[in-house]
Order: C-alpha cells, then sequence, then structure tokens
C-alpha cells in the first residue's frame, strides 16, 4: 500500500510518501510545496498543482492529512484551512481515498507521546523509516501523518466495516463510545 501524507501550510506544504508491505514501511519520497509571494488564490493553485503533479507521478492509494487545529489567531486558522482545502480537494480529485488524523494521534503514533515537539517527530521518523539524514520539520510531519494511517489505517478499516453490523441492533457512536441499547448487548464472560 502506496500513502502520502499532507502537512499543509499556506508558505510550505509537507508532502512525504512511504509504502507499507505487512508491518514493514519503506520510505519514498518527501519534501515541500513551497508558495510564492503572492496572493491568496494563486498560492492555492501552486498547493493544488503541486500535489497533483506528486499523484501523477508516484500514485498512491491513500493519503493521509493533518487536520487543522484552531489557533489563537482565527485569521492564521482561515488562512491555515483554505491552504488545506486545496490540498484535500487536489487529493479527491486525483482520485486518493483521504484519511484525516489529529497533531495528537500523529505524535502519539509516531513518537508515543502527544506532546512531543518537532525535533522528536523527525528523529523517529527518521529511526522508523531508517533515513540516512533527517527530513526537514514540515515533510518529517507529512512523513508522521503517513506513518499514522500505516498504523491505524486497517484498525479503521475494520471498525469501518463493522459499523453497518452495529447500526442494525440499534447502536452508534457517540464520542467514541459505543452507545444503544442495552437489551441489545450480551454479558461478557
Amino acid at each position: 500500500m502506496k500513502i502520502i501524507g499532507i502537512d499543509p501550510g499556506l508558505r510550505r506544504t509537507g508532502f512525504g510518501i512511504i509504502t507499507r508491505s505487512g508491518q514493514q514501511l519503506r520510505y519514498i519520497a518527501s519534501g515541500v510545496i513551497k508558495t510564492p509571494d503572492a496572493d491568496l488564490p494563486q498560492r492555492l493553485g501552486v498547493i493544488f498543482d503541486g500535489i497533483r503533479a506528486l499523484l501523477s507521478e508516484h500514485t498512491p492509494a491513500h493519503a493521509a492529512v493533518e487536520r487543522v487545529f484552531v489557533n489563537v489567531n482565527p485569521n492564521a486558522t482561515l488562512l491555515l484551512g483554505q491552504a488545506r482545502g486545496a490540498a484535500v480537494c487536489a487529493l479527491v480529485a486525483g482520485g486518493v481515498q483521504v484519511h484525516e488524523y489529529t497533531a495528537l494521534q500523529l505524535k502519539q503514533a509516531v513518537v508515543g507521546y502527544g506532546r512531543a515537539r518537532k525535533e522528536q517527530i523527525q528523529h523517529m521518523v527518521g529511526q522508523l523509516l531508517q533515513l540516512h539524514s533527517l527530513p526537514g520539520p514540515d515533510a518529517a510531519d507529512a512523513l508522521g501523518v503517513a506513518i499514522c494511517h500505516a498504523h491505524s489505517g486497517d484498525a479503521l478499516a475494520a471498525l469501518g466495516n463493522r459499523a453497518p453490523a452495529f447500526t442494525k441492533k440499534g447502536l452508534r457512536m457517540r464520542r467514541g463510545r459505543l452507545i444503544g441499547p442495552i437489551s441489545n448487548l450480551r454479558p461478557i464472560r
């Protein structure tokens, strides 16, 4: 399975491409898409075109994108959201399955600690992918979100496949917890 990870940014959008065969992860490519000092529509176009070029060159089946967190500065959050939107649109237009992960999920999957620093992510990405040199921070985050998907994608897919069976029994998920009528639940023995 080939996965592209995207760390969206308006000035620098990180990307990382890996493959997973069984439990083995292999590095393919990484880097950043740099946007010029131009108006917003041109920058978004550069992000869109850059990702489409990566898709045509590497043909990944899955994409993992870091979710935007709400920043102290609402304007910066909106701009970051637009860069993320351009990236997601390019992935969807390229026919790739898009999966989203928070920064906390990325850090826990790569470092094992949800408050890991950028340097720790860079170091662990280098270790996990057996790289000879450390990737830059944006590329490391993108590779990290791809690794996060490689580790959790199967579990999420299995849960997604079970969801229709839960729904038929009157069960549903709320805030990550299974809820529903007690009569449908069997005791654990």
